[in-house]
């Protein structure tokens, strides 16, 4: 009865349930008339090209390197093809993100982003394994670092994630972030009967936190519980329909501007703790993913950016 996948619900809670719908995205229309069968039949139109291009671009990437040890059929270049088809939706179909307000007063900087919706469900949605975050970096004049949050590392892991350092553990929702151990990380965290954050499908009883970027449209007071907002993000004003708002109060003192604020909103389709605690399971197939887990790469899709300048 856990409601571990609910795109279609999200989709017709949504602005979207008037149009477009899941073809518009998933598979656009083509050009012209297109033959349908190799009988001698008339070319037929509308049709739809059977790109199905969604969010889980990695796991092609495996297929991708691995074909010939996982009996792929498919050649090279089509999965090349899929792969970038995919990254193209995810950085262009999915959200955007600006920075509205930069403000330097004294040492103390303050950056206000938003994440602009552009999905027709949840984003991310599907298979909870995946989540989309904020990287935020701040630079001074030289160009040295300064503060960076959501930074991430080949083996998938963002660091300040308090789930990816400790199973039990998950990184909240915020409004404002102070500190570079505190990331905005959008994705659906699960807990069992016990309470206990979990990446088992059949042990997941409920979700502790579900702050997955909402469509237009999508009401979340008065969302059923099987696409509810879970969380501190229910109660985040700034948190609804399209999108989310979040501030950034960083302490500078002791350095020299103008300062550069770069922010990415970055996706994963699989999280780094969830191909981690596959390796409590002592079967061929999960020691056959984490083989391959580690020869690609858990580097994340870049879906949006922006950067501004203290004046």
């Amino acid at each position: 009865s856990f409601p571990e996948q609910m795109v279609y619900l999200e989709w017709e809670l949504s602005d979207y349930a008037a149009g477009p719908d899941c073809l518009g995205c998933h598979m656009p229309a083509a050009d012209g008339a297109v033959p349908v069968a190799n009988s001698g039949s008339p070319a037929r139109e509308p049709f739809r090209q059977h790109t199905f291009a969604g969010g889980n671009s990695y796991l092609i990437q495996l297929f991708q390197n691995f074909g010939p040890e996982l009996g792929t059929t498919a050649g090279s270049q089509e999965l090349a093809a899929s792969r970038l088809q995919a990254e193209a939706l995810l950085g262009t179909q999915t959200a955007a993100l600006t920075i509205d307000d930069l403000q330097l007063a004294g040492d103390e900087l303050t950056a206000v982003l938003s994440i602009n919706s552009q999905a027709g469900h949840k984003f991310p949605t599907s298979y909870p394994s995946r989540r989309a975050w904020i990287h935020l970096t701040v630079q001074d004049a030289a160009g040295a670092v300064l503060f960076e949050s959501g930074g991430v590392s080949a083996d998938g892991s963002i660091a300040g994630n308090d789930n990816d350092a400790d199973p039990f553990a998950y990184e909240p929702h915020y409004q404002t972030i102070t500190e570079a151990d505190q990331v905005q990380i959008y994705e659906a965290i699960l807990v069992g009967a016990d309470n206990h954050v979990t990446t088992t499908l059949l042990r997941a009883a409920s979700y502790i936190k579900d702050n997955r970027i909402l469509p237009a449209g999508f009401d979340k007071a008065s969302a059923p519980a099987d696409v509810a907002v879970n969380g501190l993000a229910l109660d985040d004003d700034d948190f609804t329909a399209g999108g989310d708002t979040l501030s950034y109060r960083l302490n500078l003192a002791g350095s020299s501007g103008p300062y550069t604020v770069t922010a990415e909103l970055l996706y994963q389709a699989i999280g780094y703790r969830w191909a981690m605690n596959l390796a409590h399971h002592d079967t061929a197939e999960v020691d056959t993913f984490l083989d391959l887990y580690e020869g690609v790469p858990n580097w994340p899709v870049p879906v949006s950016s922006a950067a501004a300048v203290t004046p």
